[in-house]
């Protein structure tokens, strides 16, 4: 009998120990990986000052590129790139006068993108633009996406009202101007074309498909 009970009670006793090693736990005694109980959201734009301190979005001392942690890619690998264009390092760190200069020399850069797709590339590049500038740029390009409208942002200007061309809006969206950073890290080189091909269709008037205009030649002859 006494066999018995002192069976019954390691076994309700060792049931005990895994239901409670099963539950849920706030503070676990003891961690051995904290990142994986307490996982840090880590926020792409900050600088790393003082790796592993007691800071908000803590960065691994690693980190290099002046700090940042948005990373170029590790040499030796290839970045998907299915539309074949070159992309130049824009995590790389540009003088005031590199980056006006170059700001300067993109006004009269050409669209590398197949004419023949302009149709397709221009829906696509109003995708993404809905999806990553109408925040800020608005549906219509007049500066008042849901952010400004907030109040949370201001002095967005509108499109219609800029001196801006085909290259000059691709190379803001790789590098960044004034108060808007690099989308480089979001949208790939072609998009980057696509959304300014959008911007320069919708607000500018300075993009006409090619299949359009051939369509458009080829109706016309026919009429007559």
């Amino acid at each position: 009998m006494k066999n018995t009970i002192l069976k019954f009670s390691a076994i309700f006793g060792f049931t005990a120990v895994l239901l409670n090693s099963c539950g849920p736990k706030d503070n676990p005694p003891l961690v051995y990986f904290p990142d994986m109980y307490f996982p840090v959201a880590y926020d792409p734009l900050q600088k790393a000052e003082d790796a592993y301190s007691d800071h908000d979005n803590e960065i691994p001392a690693f980190v290099k590129q002046n700090g940042a942690t948005g990373l170029a890619p590790v040499d030796g690998t290839v970045a998907q790139n299915k539309d074949g264009v070159i992309d130049e390092n824009s995590m790389k760190s540009l003088t005031p006068d590199q980056y006006n200069a170059g700001y300067e020399a993109s006004k009269s850069e050409a669209n590398p993108l197949n004419p023949a797709k302009a149709a397709k590339d221009l829906e696509r590049g109003k995708i993404l633009y809905e999806k990553t500038c109408a925040a800020c740029h608005g549906i219509g390009g007049d500066g008042q996406g849901s952010i400004v409208a907030s109040g949370a942002y201001s002095g967005v200007p509108k499109f219609s009202d800029r001196e801006i061309t085909l290259g000059s809006v691709h190379y803001v969206l790789t590098y960044g101007r004034n108060a808007m950073g690099s989308y480089a890290g979001q949208l790939q080189p072609g998009d980057r074309w696509r959304v300014a091909m959008y911007v320069m269709n919708a607000f500018k008037g300075g993009v006409v498909p090619a299949a359009t205009e051939t369509t458009t030649k080829t109706d016309s002859t026919a009429t007559k």
